[in-house]
């Protein structure tokens, strides 16, 4: 299922471009636009599911997918050794900007706690 509103949706059918990190059947990840850190990436699933609130039991797998796809990714930009850190929001009060669930992978310098 997509959304035809989704700026993800958009990336994940092509119509939008983006600098693409990392692919496969079910997950798409590309760099952020406005990147928080060095290595800031968004990891998404490629079908549309609007808030982490939305998951359900038939959905279990998906933030898995994503995990792993984060670790493939972290290898490839050289920053499983140093650290990463994998952020996902959830509503407009978490810092949801885009109605897609997703994952941030940042990488590339230290992080403080608690985050801002």
């Amino acid at each position: 299922m997509t959304d035809s509103n989704c700026i993800f949706c958009k990336i994940v059918s092509g119509a939008i471009k983006a600098d693409i990190v990392y692919e496969d059947n079910e997950v798409i990840a590309f760099n952020d636009i406005k990147p928080q850190a060095p290595v800031h990436i968004l990891i998404i699933p490629k079908r549309h599911i609007s808030r982490l609130s939305d998951l359900e039991s038939a959905d279990a797998d998906v933030f898995g997918k994503l995990a792993i796809a984060a670790n493939v990714i972290a290898r490839k930009k050289m920053v499983v050794e140093t650290g990463f850190r994998l952020v996902a929001n959830c509503n407009k009060d978490a810092g949801q900007e885009v109605f897609h669930i997703h994952m941030h992978l940042l990488g590339g310098r230290k992080f403080s706690w608690p985050p801002g």
